[in-house]
């Protein structure tokens, strides 16, 4: 007899809804309510909140829903195609930054905010700054496609199509980055959403990918290479902060 538990549908759907909540709510916490506090304070707010927010699939499936928890080795399954993506999507940031964004001057009112923002986290050195940058490539991208992809996408997949569930996956993943777009940009810049919607975007191929090749691995290489390209761009802006 299976030992697999199946909560009733509400909820499942229950569970579903937290965690595409819940990311945006640690956002709006630690990067807006708790803009002005301490450094100390904004970092134990964010150490919470992600242990909450990546614990939680850990403890539904495992806990609630009884399914064993596998750790499949690495696959080159699908790598080609993640990294391409990766790097076209980098590149092309390099470009809107370099080639319009940065001599437009369209950046300045967000460059000062996110100068702020590095300086507000304590992030206003060169050695803490590579620390998170190196922490958000590697390890938080890896967490966030488990946590998007593996677990809310998957069970979205598991109660509809796969393009309904890419897209509430991929909409949920945008929407804490609508509140840091918003925080350098303001919610009136049009930047904020076409920003956001690239996320979306990103989000949805990354879902595909793990649908495509049943792999954590091709979307995570994929999200690290966009993540460590936009942290360089972020060095770019802060980098005065960063050795004064």
């Amino acid at each position: 007899m299976s030992s697999t538990h199946h909560p009733t549908r509400d909820t499942s759907a229950m569970a579903i809804g937290f965690a595409i909540v819940f990311p945006s709510i640690v956002t709006l916490t630690y990067f807006v309510l708790l803009a002005g506090a301490s450094p100390a304070m904004q970092q134990a707010a964010y150490a919470i909140g992600k242990t909450i927010q990546f614990g939680f699939p850990l403890v539904w499936v495992f806990l609630v829903l009884r399914e064993p928890l596998r750790w499949s080795p690495p696959t080159w399954r699908g790598a080609p195609l993640g990294l391409a993506f990766g790097v076209a999507a980098s590149l092309l940031m390099f470009a809107l930054y370099t080639l319009w964004l940065e001599p437009s001057g369209l950046l300045e009112g967000a460059e000062a905010a996110i100068r702020e923002k590095v300086s507000g986290l304590g992030l206003d050195t060169p050695a803490r700054y590579a620390a998170v940058a190196v922490f958000y490539s590697l390890f938080h991208s890896l967490m966030e496609e488990y946590y998007w992809r593996w677990f809310v996408f998957r069970k979205l997949r598991e109660r509809t199509t796969l393009p309904t569930a890419i897209v509430v996956s991929s909409l949920g993943f945008m929407a804490h980055h609508v509140i840091v777009m918003a925080t350098f940009f303001g919610w009136a810049s049009p930047m904020t959403y076409a920003f956001s919607l690239a996320v979306a975007v990103g989000g949805a191929v990354w879902a595909w990918l793990y649908a495509r090749y049943e792999t954590l691995y091709a979307p995570w290489w994929s999200h690290l290479v966009v993540d460590a390209a936009i942290f360089f761009l972020g060095y770019r802006i802060v980098r005065d902060l960063l050795a004064a």
